[in-house]
């Protein structure tokens, strides 16, 4: 099964498919739209078969369906109709979501995506829990996203988004009590050292979490099922 990974963020969307060498970028920005977006996918692609299609996608995911439009992209992504643009079966999740399922290694842990903005996702004992904790306020009238995404890197100098990001970090883990957090996106190669408690996520978390996605066998095992007690027929 040939699986093409689309990791879609502010700057550029990354595409992938597991299992060959192929890698490619497209253009991202405040103007893509869903229908933009495809179309270059589609002409990166070329003639390479694909089956099925992996689609990380930079906001709240409901259902596997998009449940709001994208801050930092243009419009139409709600209601979009993936499957049939692509002309093969679509599963969509939070793109925060895609790399914390590449990256899980068991336990619970939490996910942060520095990029344009800040994405996030918990993972309790394999089970994805997708949030939107970058628009919570911090600072004022400044959100986490506003101090630790793009936004803030440029506003405020390296050496203070570096100070804010292991801020963040640290609430973060005190407030979800979490020992393991993962930080990933391309923002990460801005930091000199990693914040307590935080790790980087692989180079291709964001493929592996697209084929986890599909291939059951190569999601994270949600530890032993409980045992059912026999009832002794009466």
């Amino acid at each position: 099964m040939r699986i093409l990974v689309v990791d879609v963020g502010g700057s550029s969307v990354k595409l992938a498919i597991p299992g060959t060498r192929w890698r490619a970028r497209v253009r991202s920005g405040r103007h893509l739209t869903a229908a933009r977006m495809v179309a270059r996918v589609r002409a990166a692609v070329g003639k390479r078969r694909i089956d099925r299609v992996a689609l990380g996608y930079p906001g709240p995911v409901v259902d596997g369906r998009v449940a709001q439009e994208p801050v930092n992209l243009g419009p139409g992504w709600v209601g979009f109709d993936f499957e049939t643009a692509f002309g093969a079966p679509v599963k969509i999740v939070n793109n925060a979501a895609m790399q914390a399922l590449g990256a899980y290694e068991g336990g619970t842990m939490l996910f942060l995506g520095l990029g344009t903005g800040l994405g996030s996702t918990l993972v309790v004992d394999g089970v994805l829990v997708p949030m939107e904790l970058g628009h919570l306020p911090y600072r004022g009238r400044y959100t986490f996203e506003d101090c630790v995404g793009h936004r803030g890197r440029v506003r405020q100098g390296l050496a203070r988004w570096r100070a804010d990001v292991a801020d963040v970090v640290a609430r973060l883990r005190a407030a979800l009590q979490v020992r393991h957090v993962v930080l990933g996106g391309g923002a990460t190669r801005g930091l000199r050292t990693w914040p307590e408690g935080a790790t980087p996520a692989p180079d291709d978390a964001a493929v592996r979490g697209g084929e986890r996605l599909w291939d059951r066998e190569a999601r994270p095992a949600a530890g032993p099922r409980p045992r059912r007690k026999r009832t002794r027929p009466a």
